[in-house]
């Protein structure tokens, strides 16, 4: 027995059972019966009609397009604010950058919804009405962190050689930046983007609380049609919500290895 275990545990490829299992009942299972429930009605039978409810229903395809907005305006702020701090962290010595951005990642040590639950008290204790002002203050307060983090993760790591190299050709600190550190940062930035899209184009809790449930965003419809039972139609909507990450994911990673690779030549 002992001799069977020892063989068994021996090879490496035994090894990557216990993650495979996790996949299959984690991820492949979930995904499989999303499939099912959006391709099915209550009885079982092959339908197109959860997608189509989709389409015929104005105030699902208006929530939809407007978290679209959400994400892209949040995305935004998150690369405008995240990409400078980055930059300057970059810069600084390496133990004094650790400390800063430790900082910035602190927060994340808190769950999300006491966050957010702090931010409303901050607003009342302010008197600043709740609304689309402080839903985009929720976002970007929640989500930036992770467009900084991986920006200044490939920022420290560039060849600072590449650098004096473009200084040496006579380039000006405008064309050094924006032909040599811009494009080599473009990885950082693709991951950016898609830390921060994917997760603000399907929360709810973020709305609900920062708008006292005045705004509703593509999440808060999935999860009310889910919570009433509303199986096969929660699931069309998860389905398109998973066919927009992944396209937007797969556009993604094409345009930043093509800017990547552009940066390289210069």
């Amino acid at each position: 027995m002992k001799k069977q275990f020892l063989s068994f545990a021996g090879k490496r490829r035994n090894w990557s059972i216990p993650y495979i299992l996790f996949l299959v009942f984690f991820v492949v299972t979930p995904l499989v019966l999303i499939f099912y429930y959006a391709f099915t009605n209550h009885s079982g039978g092959f339908t197109l009609d959860n997608f189509s409810k989709f389409w015929q229903q104005p105030e699902a395809m208006h929530t939809f397009v407007f978290s679209v907005g959400v994400a892209i305006i949040t995305t935004f702020i998150c690369l405008l604010l995240g990409y400078p701090a980055a930059y300057i962290l970059s810069r600084m010595e390496i133990k004094r950058a650790k400390m800063l951005v430790l900082l910035f990642i602190l927060p994340m040590w808190v769950n999300f919804l006491i966050r957010t639950l702090a931010t409303v008290a901050l607003f009342d204790f302010l008197k600043i009405p709740l609304g689309q002002g402080s839903l985009y203050f929720g976002m970007v307060y929640n989500f930036l962190p992770f467009m900084i983090y991986p920006i200044y993760n490939i920022l420290q790591k560039t060849d600072y050689s590449l650098i004096e190299a473009a200084q040496d050709l006579g380039a000006n600190p405008r064309q050094v930046f924006f032909k040599t550190v811009l494009p080599l940062s473009i990885p950082g930035i693709s991951s950016g983007i898609m830390m921060v899209f994917m997760p603000v184009i399907s929360t709810f809790a973020i709305a609900e609380l920062l708008t006292i449930n005045n705004i509703k965003l593509f999440g808060t419809t999935l999860q009310e049609n889910i919570y009433n039972g509303m199986w096969n139609y929660g699931a069309a909507l998860s389905l398109i919500m998973l066919l927009l990450i992944g396209l937007t994911s797969l556009l993604n990673t094409k345009g930043s290895a093509s800017a990547a690779g552009e940066g390289g030549l210069i």
